[in-house]
C-alpha cells in the first residue's frame, strides 16, 4: 500500500517510559514526553548515546513495549494493534536466529509465518539472498556466519514480508567499512526506488549523516535536538570558500578584502576527503587492478632512487 509522502506512517504523543523494580518503585526513566511524527518515504534517524531510549522508542513503536504516559500510532493504529505488523520490518540490534538453519532454511521459515505461498516464497528468498550479498553462502549454517553475515541475513529476513515500515537497531554492527557501505547504499536504494520508510537507531554519526532525511537527538530520554540532516549541520555564521587555481597574489588580494570588511579569515587549506572514502577508492582500485600498489603521493625522485640502491 503506497499513500502519499505527507503520510504520517508514526505518531509519537508525550511519549514517556518508566521502568519499575520488583516493588514498583521507579527504576529509570527511559523517556520524558517524547513527540514525533516520522512520514511517508523518509529515513528517520535516532541517533543518541547508549542509554539515551533508542531502542524502547523502537519497541514503543512495534508494541513490544506499553508506555507508561503517552500514545504511539503506527499507520493509524494504536501501536498495541497487531494488524500493524504485516507492515512492519524490524532488524534488533541482536538479530536471534536457528543457528543450525541454512540462509534459504531460515528465510523460509519467517516467510511461511507470514502465510507466503510456496511459489512466491521461494521467489521471495532467492531475491533477498542475492540483494545482501549472500548468494555464495545460501547453504551454509548460521552457525558457520560471521556476525557481519549474520547482520546481512538479518536484515533479509525483516524484508521477507515486503514491508512498508522498516525499524532498524544499530544496522551496521559487525559489518566491515564496504559492508557498512554496502549496507547505507540498500538502505537508500530500498527507499528511493521501492518507497520505504526506514527508522534507525544508531549511535555512529557517520552513518546517521550518510543515509538519514531528518534526525532526533535523544540524551537520558530527552529530545535534544530535530530537524533535516543539512540544516542541523550548516554552520551559519562561517562562509567557506573552494576555488581552484589561484595564484599567491589573488589570495593575498582575498584575505585583504577579508579583512576590509571586518571578516575574521579562519583557514584557507587545502580540502580533506574522509578516512572511509579512502579505504573504500583504495580496496576498489585494488580489486579493479590486482597486484597494483596504490599509492597517493609519489615519493621524490632522489628518495626513490636511494631506495633502489
Amino acid at each position: 500500500m503506497i499513500g502519499s509522502k505527507d503520510e504520517v506512517v508514526v505518531e509519537i504523543r508525550n511519549l514517556q517510559k518508566v521502568y519499575r523494580d520488583f516493588w514498583g518503585r521507579q527504576k529509570v526513566r527511559a523517556l520524558k514526553g517524547l513527540d514525533l511524527e516520522i512520514r511517508r518515504g523518509e529515513i528517520f534517524g535516532l541517533l543518541g548515546p547508549n542509554g539515551s531510549g533508542k531502542t524502547t522508542t523502537l519497541k514503543l513503536i512495534l508494541g513490544l513495549l506499553f508506555p507508561t504516559e503517552g500514545e504511539v500510532r503506527v499507520f493509524g493504529l494504536p501501536a498495541s494493534d497487531v494488524r500493524k505488523n504485516q507492515r512492519i520490518g524490524f532488524l534488533p540490534e541482536e538479530s536471534y536466529l536457528y543457528r543450525f538453519l541454512n540462509a534459504e532454511e531460515t528465510l523460509s521459515f519467517y516467510a511461511q509465518l507470514f502465510n507466503i505461498p510456496a511459489r512466491k516464497r521461494w521467489q521471495r528468498v532467492n531475491e533477498l539472498i542475492e540483494l545482501v550479498g549472500l548468494g555464495w553462502a545460501r547453504r551454509r549454517q548460521l552457525r558457520e556466519y560471521s556476525k557481519g553475515m549474520a547482520r546481512r541475513i538479518g536484515l533479509a529476513q525483516a524484508l521477507i514480508n515486503d514491508p512498508e515500515l522498516i525499524l532498524l537497531d544499530e544496522p551496521t554492527t559487525g559489518l566491515d567499512p564496504i559492508g557498512t557501505r554496502e549496507m547505507k547504499d540498500l538502505i537508500l536504494r530500498l527507499r528511493d526506488e521501492h518507497g520505504k520508510t526506514f527508522i534507525m537507531s544508531s549511535h555512529l554519526l557517520a552513518d546517521v549523516q550518510d543515509v538519514c532525511d531528518r534526525i532526533a537527538i535523544l540524551h537520558q530520554g530527552e529530545l535534544k535536538e530535530l530537524g533535516r540532516v543539512e540544516d542541523l549541520l550548516k554552520v551559519e555564521d562561517v562562509t567557506e570558500f573552494r576555488v581552484r587555481g589561484l595564484s599567491k597574489e589573488a589570495e593575498e588580494e582575498i584575505k585583504q578584502v577579508i579583512a576590509k570588511h571586518n571578516g575574521q579569515l579562519l583557514s584557507m587549506t587545502n580540502p580533506t576527503t574522509t578516512l572511509e572514502e579512502l579505504f573504500l577508492r583504495i580496496v576498489r582500485e585494488s580489486e579493479q587492478h590486482p597486484g597494483r600498489r596504490v599509492v597517493g603521493r609519489q615519493l621524490p625522485q632522489t628518495t626513490q632512487s636511494s631506495k633502489s640502491s
